[in-house]
């Protein structure tokens, strides 16, 4: 895997990562506004960006190889 590569998946791991921060974020603003059904809505969100941001991160390891 070249260098480029694993920088590109790395930023897309990153990107999965902000965007589920940002939805936690967004609902917590919900919830506190009491609109629970869009809070509902953007934790589901957030959740979703987790999960994807989780499996970008697991493949980006299981292709990791350290240089020696």
């Amino acid at each position: 895997m070249g260098e480029t590569n694993t920088y590109q998946m790395h930023q897309r791991a990153a990107e999965f990562h902000l965007q589920a921060a940002h939805a936690h974020n967004a609902a917590a603003v919900s919830h506190n506004k009491e609109d629970h059904l869009s809070a509902h809505e953007l934790s589901r969100q957030a959740h979703e960006h987790s999960a994807k941001a989780f499996e970008a991160s697991q493949k980006l390891l299981a292709e990791f190889k350290p240089e020696k």
